[in-house]
């Protein structure tokens, strides 16, 4: 779970009921893809979310495709082995929905096709009956750049198509789309409240959505896609005055180091990454954003004046809400002077350090709060994008991504010299964690706290950290390798370092 924003004691949100959004549509369209999607984001709102995947369920309790009776995914009479199966799985799937009810979940996304018409009614009469209020979201797709991309990218990665030839692969999937046009009833039954979604975001309609949560459920649906891009967090440099977050002071001269270092290596990652999946960086825009602090949007100066021909096209923009997390009173100071000076806030903020709040500061979840037009940003960027800004920020911003509980999110470590490489996909997201800065400013676990290096000059002691707030002590400490190994889904994730 991510960092919720609204909850209550039951964790339910009152007067929405619970819900069951019963996806539609053929395969490859992208309803996985929008199903995790939605998933993120309601469990971030503090909603008990969860995605019961029809063909996730199939292949865990009977294996890939090849394990399969030969009329498993056609369409005409199935002999009697095949009809067990099926319904073997359908009923383990409405088991899964009934113990998460039970148990106190809000909301249960049935992914599944669903496409025939008597099959989805039934399903949803069985749910209604009994107090849960039903949501059709189908999902419908003709461009056939998404659904070839869909099939690639997801479908024959799958355990039904292990060791398969790539493109033998996708001309079965698509014989599989074929059978399943020939039976599918697109959604016609207005007695059902139901969203439609037209090629991922490209338009939505809605039918009878009604309430709080129903409202804010479309509202995401009309801010995502699923195009390709690419996700980067770093820290801004450091600052001549960093420790005070009343001081908006510039970069310090090891800052404008930094900042360099930062761009020449965002570009060469980027343009690597990009290449190693067919992609040209020159023909991609890079947008950078960044607080209205001096030192996150004075980092972003030398990506506007690089000469290099390989430079791709970039727009840098300030956003107000990513500013730092206030500290209130304990501005300009270290930890240990934290705990001297104020020992009850000091022992309350140990204990939940992501709901404390600090006399004229802000806690965790008022920074979380202030980022939720932020996360609909996210969501609805295209391009390629650079986050550079403040340790607070980012942890809030990766926790979303990412799935963290709530937790967590104080404890994440995020250095400076640290880039931190995240690419969504349907299932969650794959990350990468790369170190390319040793200057000063960086600091490294020295195993009884954080030291900065030994070798560096100029050292000061209180010059760890943007303000008291952002920095890991006296909280469990979770490191950005830590977080690159914590995506959820089912993408392999790795952390690697370079210099």
């Amino acid at each position: 779970m991510a960092a919720p924003l609204y909850t209550t004691a039951s964790g339910l949100l009152f007067h929405a009921g619970k819900i069951m959004i019963m996806t539609v549509g053929l395969p490859a369209r992208g309803k996985t893809h929008i199903s995790r999607a939605l998933e993120r984001y309601l469990r971030w709102m503090g909603v008990k979310t969860i995605v019961v995947s029809l063909g996730d369920y199939r292949r865990k309790t009977l294996g890939g495709a090849q394990k399969l009776p030969p009329d498993y995914f056609s369409i005409g009479e199935k002999s009697p082995e095949t009809l067990a199966l099926r319904k073997k799985v359908s009923d383990g799937c409405e088991n899964l929905i009934w113990e998460f009810f039970e148990g106190g979940g809000q909301v249960v996304i049935y992914d599944a096709n669903n496409g025939l018409r008597k099959n989805r009614q039934a399903l949803a009469e069985k749910f209604d009956k009994l107090g849960i209020h039903v949501v059709m979201l189908e999902s419908v797709c003709d461009n056939k750049e998404i659904i070839e991309t869909n099939i690639r990218n997801v479908k024959i990665s799958s355990p039904d198509y292990r060791g398969w030839d790539q493109d033998k692969a996708v001309e079965d999937y698509y014989g599989r789309i074929r059978l399943r046009e020939q039976a599918y009833e697109t959604i016609e039954e207005t007695e059902w409240p139901y969203i439609r979604i037209f090629n991922v975001g490209e338009k939505i309609m809605v039918n009878k959505i009604r309430g709080y949560l129903q409202s804010r459920i479309v509202f995401f649906l009309m801010n995502i896609h699923n195009r390709f891009r690419m996700i980067y967090f770093a820290r801004s440099g450091q600052s001549l005055i960093e420790h005070s977050y009343k001081a908006d002071s510039d970069l310090s001269p090891a800052g404008w180091e930094y900042s360099e270092r930062l761009k020449e290596f965002v570009l060469e990652r980027r343009a690597k990454s990009l290449e190693q999946r067919g992609y040209d960086p020159k023909e991609r825009r890079l947008v950078i954003w960044t607080s209205t602090r001096r030192r996150a949007h004075h980092t972003a100066w030398p990506f506007l004046t690089s000469n290099r021909e390989s430079t791709p096209r970039v727009k840098v923009i300030e956003k107000l809400q990513m500013c730092e997390i206030n500290p209130g009173v304990w501005d300009g100071l270290t930890p240990d002077q934290a705990r001297k000076f104020y020992p009850e806030e000091w022992a309350r903020f140990v204990k939940d350090p992501y709901a404390f709040r600090a006399p004229r500061a802000e806690s965790y979840h008022d920074l979380s709060v202030r980022l939720e037009p932020i996360l609909i940003e996210l969501e609805r960027e295209k391009e390629d994008l650079l986050i550079i800004g403040h340790s607070s920020v980012i942890r809030c911003l990766l926790s979303y991504l990412i799935g963290l509980p709530a937790s967590e999110i104080p404890a994440i470590e995020v250095a400076r010299g640290d880039l931190l490489e995240v690419v969504p996909t349907s299932y969650g997201v794959h990350s990468q964690a790369f170190h390319f800065w040793d200057g000063p400013g960086r600091r490294v676990d020295a195993g009884d706290g954080e030291v900065e290096l030994e070798h560096l000059s100029n050292r000061d002691e209180n010059n760890f950290y943007e303000n008291y707030a952002e920095d890991t002590k006296g909280k469990k400490r979770f490191t950005t390798s830590d977080l690159a190994a914590h995506c959820n889904g089912f993408e392999q994730t790795t952390a690697v370092a370079e210099t």
